[in-house]
């Protein structure tokens, strides 16, 4: 098997490389891995050093934007393309939302037709949970309507609607995933939990938002990349599967976990201006996968958090 990844080198992307080669996932054993990925300030190679020397892996550089280049990577054929790559950072959208419509969404298009164009066995689009907009209680169904509020969210939900496309017009095996709010090593702390323990572990304040009431559902990066697998491997095509972490938490609440976590006491916290636009709360029903396909997170928070702040504080020299 030939697995084609997208942002490959980037926090999930990598993740989901590294446990594949690393044999976490037998529904994938023995599969050949290319990644294909920009390397722009979040995607970085020393994410895959402890796969490096694998002969199973190939890295490729390239921009998914870019028709010929995309159409290359593909050229050979793939049984499976898993479709990480995108700009992910909302408060990178709100100042500027360019570079997220055309990598999120033109380049989302140019890897379908590139898909369909060579032949592709299945393709595996990477969502997020931000394309339902916010919720004020229960949880959103994969059947919720798309009511995205930032920039970076209607980008995704406009990727999303040309991978469903593809599905419905073209025939193309498509499967789109939507997940809660990713955490845990590798992550490039520019998101809420490594920017906050990088700068903790400096000695510095941290940033809180608003009244820091808005509500996130965690999960741990290890559990979405097997519900991505599972959703690869058996997923029905056309349809679209949430993945959830089960752990709620307030900003407030998931600040005063990393003080904890750190040592340090309440008068690191700045309170700052809330974000424009800022969602109240996200949160997705899984039954779905857990029924089809027996999903459910493994990691508990408070295990995963802790394993996330030695990663940092043991890793000085990717953030510093």
């Amino acid at each position: 098997m030939r697995i084609v990844v997208t942002g490959g080198a980037g926090f999930i992307g990598s993740c989901f490389v590294r446990e594949v080669l690393g044999g976490a996932h037998p529904e994938l054993a023995g599969a050949e891995v290319t990644v294909l990925d920009a390397f722009t300030y979040a995607g970085r190679i020393e994410n895959l050093d402890t796969v490096a020397g694998d002969p199973r892996l190939t890295v490729e550089r390239g921009d998914v934007r870019d028709p010929e280049r995309v159409a290359a990577v593909l050229g050979d054929g793939a049984d499976l393309v898993v479709h990480f790559a995108a700009e992910t950072h909302v408060d990178r959208s709100i100042t500027g939302a360019a570079d997220f419509v055309t990598t999120n969404v033109v380049g989302t298009q140019v890897l379908l037709q590139a898909a369909l164009d060579a032949g592709v066995g299945r393709f595996l689009h990477v969502s997020t949970d931000e394309v339902y907009g916010s919720v004020e209680s229960g949880s959103w169904p994969e059947t919720h309507p798309l009511e995205p509020n930032s920039p970076y969210s209607a980008a995704k939900a406009g990727s999303d609607l040309l991978a469903r496309s593809y599905h419905r017009t073209h025939g193309l095996d498509v499967v789109i995933t939507r997940c809660s709010n990713n955490y845990g090593p590798y992550q490039f702390p520019e998101k809420v939990i490594p920017l906050f323990v990088t700068r903790l572990l400096e000695g510095g304040t941290v940033p809180l938002y608003g009244d820091g009431l808005h509500v996130r559902d965690w999960l741990h990066v290890s559990d979405h990349c097997r519900g991505v697998v599972l959703a690869a491997t058996g997923g029905r095509a056309g349809e679209v599967y949430n993945i959830g972490g089960g752990t709620e938490l307030t900003n407030l609440e998931l600040t005063h976990a990393l003080l904890t976590a750190v040592g340090a006491g309440p008068d690191r916290i700045e309170r700052v201006a809330d974000r424009k636009g800022h969602d109240r709360r996200y949160a997705v029903d899984w039954s779905k996968i857990h029924d089809e396909l027996g999903y459910a997170p493994r990691v508990p928070f408070d295990e995963g958090l802790a394993a996330t702040v030695a990663w940092y504080r043991e890793h000085r020299d990717r953030w510093t």
